[in-house]
């Protein structure tokens, strides 16, 4: 399978917005997710989306986005995107766009391809 491959990330003061982009394969990408890393911590689930075959999508959270963030995907560019708002130091983190062709989960040993990662720095 093709990398999937993440762009956007940067930095921003607490309180400012940045949104994410991943490139998918476009193959078997039946639930798309982004993760995040901190130095010293494990790869946490941030966000994911299911794409029903009737095309509805069912985003999911993890409970610290409190609102914050969106996901959401152009299926047709075979794209994943990551909306940031009110972002907090605490968000600081490498994030990683990942995809399986199946079921949606917040646990990264559920996926099966991954993107390098981009770095997130929020100062506060």
């Amino acid at each position: 399978h093709a990398q999937l491959v993440e762009s956007g990330g940067g930095s921003v003061p607490a309180g400012g917005s940045l949104k994410v982009s991943c490139a998918t394969s476009g193959y078997g990408d039946y639930c798309l997710a982004w993760f995040r890393q901190a130095p010293g911590k494990g790869r946490e689930g941030v966000a994911s989306i299911y794409t029903f075959a009737d095309g509805r999508m069912r985003p999911v959270y993890a409970d610290f986005v409190k609102g914050r963030f969106a996901i959401s995907r152009d299926s047709a560019k075979n794209m994943l995107y990551l909306e940031m708002r009110n972002l907090e130091p605490g968000d600081t983190a490498v994030y990683y766009c990942a995809s399986v062709d199946s079921a949606c989960s917040l646990y990264p040993d559920s996926f099966s391809d991954w993107g390098q990662g981009t770095q997130v720095t929020v100062s506060a």
